[in-house]
């Protein structure tokens, strides 16, 4: 048996983890020097800190001025659940699941809040037909199935007039896709995603027509005090002006900061968007030389640019959960990348995030060695 040899280039930085996510080229700890740790996040620098978190949120991602955005506890999960327990139940719901978190969304609410509610679900590398969808009710959805690999491409389907609220969970397309705001009347998303920043503390912006729910419906369930959003029937505007819920990390903050003035620095959101896509690219064209290998999304349009989720398509391939295991196993033994497998409960295969913070020459030196993986795999069956 002749011996394959290796790829002659390796990239610089292996980590192609869907979350916690790559930081952004330059990072160093050594940065976080002006950090206030052992302040309270009550005191002048804390609250400075936290509301420009907030302010350069607002700036690169465009959201409208009469948005509110938040700094919650429990990461994007936390900002969810926040918004669905806080706003659901006034009427129906329609409850979009193509991927695993979106399918959680749907056993909260029909299991726990038990409110009257109807499940859309799609396969993994399939879409929800948003044309089906009524939003009269209210419509909770993912705008990018970080486990699937399958996204939203725009909000065309999303009516101007629709009577229900728009709850999007947009954590791995925040930063990375553009968001139609006037289709969104609710957006979260956690900042150990496209930006790579550190885990816990999830954002929820909140649009007009959210804030007026908020403050016209009280949910026949008790609210813990972690998800109170209102006080005495009007909206805690601290929140949303940095004064956190609970105790958040000011080292995360920090953190979050740095990631968000990089952006800056290389040209706010189309430049990360171009970023990301430029990855996802490089993906693509790999996929379109190799037949033994195919994107989960079954329609190009609806493709991720984040996370991209491939499978193995060989007929010499009889259990393909071990031979996807075997080679993401060989590729993290080289060096060359770090927790790329599938998701737990996706088909069996590979996934790669191409967020803004990975560079694009990292993606190219890392497809030979998908190449090498896959025939060393194959050689030893």
């Amino acid at each position: 048996m002749s011996i394959l040899q290796t790829p002659g280039a390796r990239p610089a930085n292996p980590r192609f983890s869907s979350g916690p996510c790559a930081k952004f080229p330059g990072y160093s700890i050594d940065l976080l020097s002006d950090c206030p740790m052992g302040r309270s996040h009550r005191a002048g620098v804390g609250k400075a800190k936290l509301k420009a978190a907030i302010d350069q949120t607002r700036a690169i991602l465009g959201v409208p001025d009469d948005y509110v955005i938040g700094i919650v506890p429990a990461s994007d999960t936390g900002a969810v659940e926040m918004a669905m327990w806080s706003l659901l139940g006034e009427r129906p719901a329609e409850m979009l699941a193509w991927e695993s978190f979106g399918e959680g969304w749907v056993g909260d609410v029909i299991k726990e809040l038990k409110i009257a509610a109807t499940a859309h679900r799609a396969d993994y590398g399939q879409i929800v037909d948003f044309t089906t969808i009524n939003f009269d009710h209210d419509v909770v959805f993912t705008w990018n199935g970080t486990t699937s690999g399958v996204r939203l491409p725009d909000g065309a389907a999303i009516p101007a007039d629709r009577q229900g609220l728009t709850i999007c969970d947009a954590t791995s397309a925040a930063f990375a896709m553009d968001l139609p705001w006037d289709k969104l009347d609710v957006v979260t998303f956690s900042w150990q995603k496209v930006l790579g920043g550190e885990g816990a503390h999830g954002m929820l912006v909140l649009g007009p027509r959210a804030v007026e729910r908020l403050e016209s419906y009280k949910p026949a369930w008790p609210l813990p005090k972690i998800f109170r959003l209102t006080k005495g029937g009007k909206l805690i505007a601290g929140i949303f002006e940095g004064e956190t819920i609970n105790t958040p990390s000011m080292l995360a903050v920090e953190d979050y900061l740095l990631a968000l003035d990089w952006a800056v620095r290389i040209g706010g959101l189309p430049a990360l968007i171009a970023r990301a896509t430029a990855n996802a690219a490089v993906v693509a064209d790999f996929v379109a030389c190799h037949d033994w290998i195919e994107n989960l999304a079954a329609d190009p349009a609806t493709a991720s640019t984040t996370s991209v989720c491939l499978r193995f398509v060989d007929d010499r391939i009889t259990d393909g959960a071990a031979f996807a295991k075997a080679v993401v196993k060989r590729l993290e033994k080289e060096g060359v990348a770090y927790d790329i497998g599938a998701y737990r409960d996706a088909p069996a295969g590979l996934r790669i995030w191409c967020g803004s913070t990975v560079e694009t020459t990292d993606v190219s030196a890392l497809m030979p060695w998908i190449d090498w993986a896959f025939q060393a795999e194959i050689a030893a069956l």
